[in-house]
C-alpha cells in the first residue's frame, strides 16, 4: 500500500506500479469512505482511452458493487467532466475516474470525485488514503448491480443549454489528441451548428507515441491548419487526454495563451451576465482589470482546480480557471470541463473573433506577457527551500520595488510597476515553478532570470 500515493489530483503511476491489485485496494477505500459518510446512492466509474483503463474501471466497479453499491459504467471511454456532470445530474454518491490525463501512455491513474461533482478536497482524499485495504466483498446475493449507460448525451444537452451558442457558419478544427474528447467535443460543436474539421479523432492507446498534452509543441498540425492564410478554418480547439482542459488556436496568434483565453471568455460572459471571477495565483491580472472595469471582484486561490472550485461555490462566481487550461462556468458542475469550454470558445469567437477581442482588451487594459520556468528540486527539499526563501525576499526585483508579498501558494512578489514574480512548489513533480507577468516578453524574461538567481542557491 506504500506504493499508492494520492497527489493533487488522485493517484498516478507507471503501469509497473499501477496494478489491478492496487486499483482494487483503492476501490475498497472509496467504498469504505462512502459507507462511513452515509452514502448508499449509486456510484459511477469512468475511464479514458488508454489501453488498460477499461479493465481497471471494471475492477473498481466489481469492488464497489461487492460492497453493496450499484455502479454505472459509461458505454465507452469518456471525458472526466462527463463523469463529474453525471454525479450531480443523477444524484450519485460520487465517482471514480480512471485516467492519467495528459501523462504518457505508460501511465495510468485514478481519482475520486465526491457527490457534488467538484474535485475532492484534502480532507476527503486523506480519508480515502487512510482507508486503503484489501477488498472485503459481500456475498453474491447482497452485491450491487453494474450497468452500462449513456452519459454523454445529458452532458451535451446541459452544455448547449448553458452556453446557448449558435455556431452556424463557423468552421472549427478539433484535435482530440486521440483522447476521450473524440466523438464528444466534435459532436457537441457540430450539434451547435459548426462545421468541424477533425484531427487525431481516432482512438490510439499510445496517443501517437506522445503525451496527450495540448501545449504548443504538441499542436503543430492544428496550428498549421488554422494559421495558414489559405485555410477555411476559423478557429482551432484541442483537448487533453481526458478532455478536462482546453487549448485554443487562432489565425493570428497560433496557440493562444491560456491567460488570454481566460480574459477573452470572461469578457464575453460579462456582456450577458454579471459575477465575480476566480483565478489561481499563477493566472493573469488582466482578468482583474476586466473585472474592475465591470465593477466585479476577483478571488485568488492557490494553484489547483479544487481550490478554484471551492471559491466558485463560496462566491457564486461567473467564471473560474487557471493558466494551465482548466475552466468552468457558473451553472455547471464545479470541475474543469474542456468539452464545455470548447463550446464556449467557439461561441466567444462567433460573437467577436478571439484575435480582435484580445487586441481590444490589451488596448483597453494594457499589454500583458507571461512565462514560467521549472527548477529541479527534490520533494523533500521543497519545504526547506520555501522556508529559506522567506528570509531572502528581496526589496526589489529587476529594479522595481516589492510592494506586497502574497503567500497563498509559495511566494508571489507584487512589484510597484504592476508586474509580479511567483515561486511555488509543483504538486506533481520534483520541481519548483517560477512564474512571471509583465508588460512585455523581454520584461518577463528578465523577471524569470532574476527569480532563478534568487531561488537556485537555496535548492
Amino acid at each position: 500500500m506504500d506504493q499508492i500515493s494520492f497527489g493533487t489530483d488522485g493517484w498516478r503511476a507507471t503501469l509497473d506500479t499501477f496494478t489491478d491489485e492496487r486499483v482494487r485496494i483503492v476501490g475498497q477505500a472509496v467504498a469504505d469512505h462512502l459507507d462511513a459518510a452515509g452514502h448508499d446512492e449509486p456510484v459511477a466509474v469512468g475511464y479514458d482511452a488508454r489501453e488498460t483503463s477499461e479493465g481497471f474501471a471494471e475492477s473498481l466497479a466489481e469492488v464497489l458493487a461487492g460492497n453493496g453499491f450499484d455502479v454505472i459504467l459509461p458505454e465507452r471511454d469518456v471525458p472526466t467532466p462527463v463523469i463529474a456532470y453525471a454525479i450531480v445530474d443523477r444524484g450519485l454518491a460520487g465517482a471514480c475516474m480512471v485516467t492519467a490525463s495528459h501523462n504518457p501512455p505508460e501511465y495510468n491513474g485514478v481519482k475520486f470525485i465526491p457527490h457534488d461533482g467538484a474535485p475532492a478536497l484534502p480532507d476527503v482524499t486523506e480519508d480515502v488514503v487512510d482507508r486503503l485495504a484489501e477488498p472485503d466483498l459481500l456475498p453474491e446475493a447482497e452485491r450491487g448491480e453494474i450497468s452500462r449507460v449513456d452519459l454523454v448525451s445529458a452532458h451535451a444537452d446541459a452544455a448547449r443549454e448553458l452556453v446557448g451558442a449558435d455556431l452556424d457558419g463557423l468552421t472549427v478544427a478539433y484535435d482530440a489528441m486521440h483522447g476521450s474528447g473524440r466523438g464528444v467535443t466534435d459532436a457537441l460543436l457540430e450539434s451547435a451548428g459548426a462545421e468541424v474539421v477533425r484531427l487525431r479523432c481516432e482512438r490510439d492507446v499510445t496517443f501517437g507515441g506522445d503525451s496527450p498534452e495540448p501545449s504548443a509543441e504538441h499542436l503543430e498540425a492544428l496550428a498549421d491548419r488554422v494559421t495558414d492564410p489559405d485555410s477555411d478554418v476559423d478557429l482551432g480547439v484541442a483537448n487533453d487526454g481526458d478532455a478536462d482542459r482546453i487549448a485554443v488556436v487562432t489565425p493570428e496568434r497560433g496557440v493562444l495563451d491560456a491567460n488570454l483565453f481566460y480574459a477573452a471568455c470572461y469578457d464575453r460572459l460579462l456582456e450577458d451576465d454579471a459575477g465575480p471571477a476566480v483565478r489561481t495565483v499563477s493566472t493573469t491580472f488582466l482578468v482583474d482589470r476586466i473585472a474592475e472595469a465591470h465593477g466585479e471582484e476577483v478571488y485568488e486561490t492557490p494553484v489547483g482546480f479544487k481550490w478554484v472550485a471551492e471559491a466558485m461555490g463560496e462566491h457564486d462566481a461567473l467564471f473560474g480557471g487557471e493558466e494551465s487550461g482548466g475552466f468552468t462556468l457558473r451553472g455547471h458542475v464545479r470541475e474543469k470541463d474542456g468539452v464545455l469550454m470548447s463550446l464556449l470558445a467557439a461561441g466567444t469567437h462567433a460573437a467577436e473573433p478571439f484575435d480582435e477581442r484580445v487586441d481590444r482588451l490589451l488596448d483597453e487594459h494594457g499589454h500583458i506577457a507571461a512565462g514560467k520556468v521549472s527548477l529541479d528540486c527534490p520533494d523533500d527539499r521543497k519545504a526547506g527551500v520555501l522556508d529559506e526563501l522567506e528570509d531572502h525576499i528581496p526589496e526589489s526585483v529587476c529594479g522595481h520595488g516589492v510592494a506586497k508579498v502574497v503567500t497563498l501558494d509559495g511566494f508571489k512578489l507584487l512589484l510597484e510597476n504592476g508586474s509580479w514574480l511567483l515561486v511555488r512548489p509543483s504538486g506533481t513533480e520534483p520541481k519548483l515553478r517560477v512564474y512571471a507577468e509583465a508588460d512585455g516578453e523581454e520584461a518577463v524574461d528578465e523577471l524569470l532570470a532574476e527569480g532563478r538567481e534568487i531561488v537556485e542557491p537555496l535548492i
